[in-house]
């Protein structure tokens, strides 16, 4: 149910994806009227013709080649990113003049302060939402897009997204501000998560929190997809290299220098004093994540003998917390080095005692550097010899971290509409790809401004009009339990006994317990008369917390097993799927989701071809088969 597109059509990635200047079938009407605008003006007529009702119903069209989309306006803006509407009780705002007591020898605000900043920001934020002491528990990936010099400010704003049972992500945003030119710039989004302390031996149960504007929804639903991939993070990390070689492949660069690892490698003491502290006794994390950056920067430059540029932190947790009086231990070495980036491991052990042998483990951190030359570009960088055993542990694990990295930044990272409609799909990404399929739903759902088109009986169809995007809504109350409605919906291959445009859906793999993909073939024929094949990745989530909905979402991949064939036309879908709200134990509303890409709105709006109801007659067809197959699932459950 999401605006599909024809694979043999696709100019490329998002190929379909551009603003609108004119409506090529809207009866002569002046250039500026989108299209989603005359399809809204159709559906509220009752003028919808079948193709966009297959599309809407099924979810699954996208064969029609749609005629190329025209470039953007001049001068047009997107929204800047991260804008806030309204103020969250949380939010903590800070603003730090760049000192040169704070840069490096360049000039430019050293990471390390910039990432003590981050950390109290979002503990003040934490803070104020649990009325307790806080401590940060764990930071997600953080890419640095643009230094900052003497003289610019830095403005951090920062704000509880969710708070889960005695745990809280904080996300944050942070940009530069040039006070002589006025210019403003992003320089990084992080999201970090913080554990309430409560007196010894007790654990604060935090109170939920409740958002309000659509930024704040959006931000509050994803963040449980978030959580659950750091939860996964390690496992993604063992699998990647459990099918990777044994063998260690050094890498090969005509006329690279070649280091041995272990002359990189740097270790350092600090002692922990009351500056280093925060308000409840224990080391600032922000003052370790400085002290572990300087560290790697050391290590980086041993290797390249010249002066790196910090441009990634991966995600971390820390292990456990240190106090005032306490030694801190802090270790790196170059892990990897690749064209034009190398990774550094760092890791911070503390002890209590000059004479202690024993040594806990604090946190451990995986930096990514780059040298650039006059000109900002990379250079290209000598080549990495590790030393056996642990060494080339470390080797192997660095390029598995690089795969998972890009995935995430590529995948998770980036706007949804920079995303391709299939990607590929591996065991590598498997993780990132669920989060982004669910994720994309749930903003979907979290958006405002849904307006009502048509009501018939139970049935509701809204529509959503955006600048890239006409979405739809179609819900309805039933007489079901929401936990059965969600299993029976999230079964692909069930869905032909009551949508009609579905002739088939075969299971190619269950990924998990929450993830799927299926072969569907549908009955739609395309331009080609050929019918149309499409591989969906179906992800299901059941509510994290009370307020929740069950979530089913469905996005298109690619498969190596299952390419595109000459007896089907392969579509793709972007984002779709069904929510179900619990309205009582035995009644829920179920709802369903499709967004519309421009390509596919401006075939719509030149072939309005009459009259039709199947939105209504497909979504009581849901209704039937649900309330038919309710007794049967729950007898089902019992005897398992």
């Amino acid at each position: 149910m999401i605006p599909a597109r024809s694979a043999s059509n696709a100019a490329g990635p998002g190929s379909d994806r551009g603003n609108w200047r004119s409506c090529g079938g809207c009866g002569g009407k002046p250039a500026g009227r989108s299209p989603s605008r005359c399809l809204l003006k159709m559906v509220k007529g009752n003028i919808v013709p079948e193709d966009i009702l297959s599309f809407c119903c099924n979810g699954l069209q996208g064969s029609t080649s749609p005629p190329p989309p025209c470039s953007r306006d001049p001068g047009e803006r997107e929204e800047a990113p991260g804008a806030m509407g309204g103020r969250s009780p949380t939010e903590v705002q800070m603003s730090q003049l760049v000192l040169p007591c704070h840069t490096n020898h360049r000039g430019e605000l050293s990471a390390g302060q910039l990432l003590k900043w981050i950390d109290t920001a979002a503990c003040l934020s934490a803070e104020r939402h649990a009325g307790c002491p806080c401590v940060t528990a764990s930071m997600d990936d953080i890419y640095f897009e643009h230094t900052i010099s003497v003289g610019q400010v830095v403005n951090i704003k920062a704000k509880v997204n969710r708070a889960f049972n005695s745990s809280m992500e904080v996300g944050i945003q942070v940009s530069y501000e040039d006070l002589c030119s006025g210019k403003h710039c992003s320089i990084c989004k992080a999201y970090a998560t913080f554990v309430a302390q409560g007196p010894p031996g007790t654990k604060v149960k935090l109170k939920p929190l409740a958002p309000q504007t659509e930024e704040e929804k959006i931000e509050h639903s994803i963040a449980a997809e978030r959580r659950r991939m750091r939860l996964v993070h390690k496992d993604t990390l063992k699998d990647l290299l459990t099918r990777s070689p044994r063998e260690t492949e050094l890498e090969t660069r005509d006329g690279s220098v070649v280091v041995p690892a272990e002359k990189t490698r740097v270790e350092s003491v600090e002692l922990v004093l009351p500056p280093h502290a925060n308000h409840q006794g224990n080391t600032f994390g922000g003052q370790i994540m400085a002290w572990m950056e300087n560290v790697a920067t050391i290590a980086a430059s041993r290797l390249c003998h010249a002066h790196p540029t910090l441009r990634a932190i991966e995600m971390f947790h820390f292990r456990g917390p240190s106090q005032v009086g306490d030694r801190l231990v802090l270790k790196a070495i170059v892990n990897n080095a690749f064209k034009n980036s190398m990774e550094v491991g760092v890791c911070a052990e503390a002890y209590g005692q000059e004479m202690s042998v024993s040594r806990r483990h604090i946190n451990s951190a995986f930096m990514t550097f780059v040298v650039l030359d006059e000109e900002g570009r990379p250079r290209t960088l000598p080549m990495v010899v590790p030393q056996p055993g642990d060494g080339e542990r470390r080797y192997r694990e660095a390029s598995a971290r690089k795969k998972i990295r890009l995935d995430r930044k590529y995948v998770v990272s980036c706007k949804q509409t920079e995303v391709p409609l299939s990607v590929p799909w591996d065991q590598s990404n498997k993780v990132y790809l669920s989060y982004n399929n669910v994720s994309a739903l749930k903003t979907l759902v979290a958006k405002a401004n849904w307006a009502l088109a048509r009501e018939k009986e139970k049935v509701r169809i809204y529509t959503l009009e955006e600048d890239k995007f006409l979405s739809f809504r179609i819900e309805m109350s039933v007489r079901i339990a929401a936990g059965q409605a969600f299993s029976l919906l999230s079964d692909l291959r069930r869905r032909h006994e009551w949508d009609s445009h579905y002739a088939s859906a075969e299971l190619v793999q269950q990924v998990d317990e929450d993830d799927a993909i299926y072969h569907v073939v549908s009955q739609t024929l395309s331009h080609e008369n050929k019918p149309q094949d499409f591989v969906i990745l179906a992800s299901r989530r059941k509510p994290c917390d009370k307020g929740d909905p069950y979530v089913v979402a469905f996005r298109s991949v690619t498969l190596p097993t299952h390419p595109a064939c000459a007896s089907f036309t392969r579509g793709e879908t972007l984002c779709s799927g069904f929510c179900v709200w619990p309205e009582s134990e035995e009644a829920s509303k179920v709802a369903y989701y499709n967004q519309a890409t421009p390509g596919y709105l401006a075939y719509v709006t030149t072939n309005v071809a009459g009259l039709s109801s199947s939105f209504c007659a497909t979504f009581e067809a849901c209704e039937r088969f649900l309330l038919k197959n309710k007794d049967d699932l729950i007898a089902r459950l019992r005897d398992l």
